[in-house]
């Protein structure tokens, strides 16, 4: 089994250094830290933080013309031994015309898919899709800035995070509040993950950065339960 774009299709993004973190994990460089929590370098430095989401990350690109569905890993998801992939394949499927328009050759929108319950639980209903796009990669795999996104929410409507801030150095415990408001059908119940960080400089996206809530318990409704027994965030399944 081959990964289509010969690629991961996506990376690790390193923690802040009060962020809880994950098997493998790191944490980002302490001058970088600096520049997304205390002080910019210049002007040109924008901080831009959204609402990181708990699901399974995937992405949709197209090669050759095809539209291809994708897990985090690069490989096709139908051929993935987990039932949320296999929904994610149709659900891009029946979508295919949608990113036929959004995609040019080479390049691939990236998201999480939130169809499946993992560490949080959350309540989709009709009115929203089970999947929050967070990055676009043109086809030299590079991540565009925040803005295509944008543009590409107002077109089409699909699915982005909630911008949490954009503009100078902030810190975690400033963006709580906000982040706390619990958006995009979390439970009364569950808190949001977390929040991610990314700073764009003239145009281009410099480096990005994570922040996990300690508390979080990563796949607690997932690890070690039989397939029967998954929690589902929509009934559309």
């Amino acid at each position: 089994m081959s990964k289509p774009l010969n690629i991961k299709n996506y990376g690790s993004i390193p923690h802040l250094s009060n962020s809880k973190l994950g098997t493998g994990d790191h944490f980002i460089e302490k001058g970088q830290e600096r520049i997304l929590t205390e002080k910019p370098r210049d002007k040109h430095d924008v901080i831009i933080v959204t609402e990181k989401y708990d699901g399974s990350n995937v992405g949709i690109a197209k090669k050759n013309g095809k539209i291809l569905a994708l897990t985090r890993s690069g490989y096709e998801a139908h051929t993935s031994p987990y039932i949320q992939h296999h929904k994610f394949s149709e659900w891009v499927i029946s979508n295919k015309s949608l990113f036929d328009i959004i995609l040019n050759e080479g390049e691939r929108i990236t998201g999480e898919w939130l169809i499946q319950a993992h560490g949080i639980k959350y309540d989709i209903d009709r009115r929203l899709e089970p999947i929050v796009f967070f990055d676009y990669f043109n086809s030299n795999n590079e991540r565009l800035p925040f803005e295509h996104l944008d543009r590409l929410y107002k077109l089409y409507n699909i699915q982005i995070p909630r911008l949490l801030h954009k503009g100078k150095s902030i810190t975690v415990d400033e963006l709580l509040p906000i982040l706390n408001k619990k958006t995009y059908g979390i439970i009364p119940e569950e808190k949001p993950e977390g929040m991610v960080y990314r700073v764009e400089r003239k145009g281009k996206v410099d480096f990005l950065a994570k922040w996990v809530r300690k508390d979080f318990e990563p796949g607690k409704y997932c690890i070690g339960i039989e397939e029967q027994n998954l929690i589902w965030n929509t009934n559309n399944v």
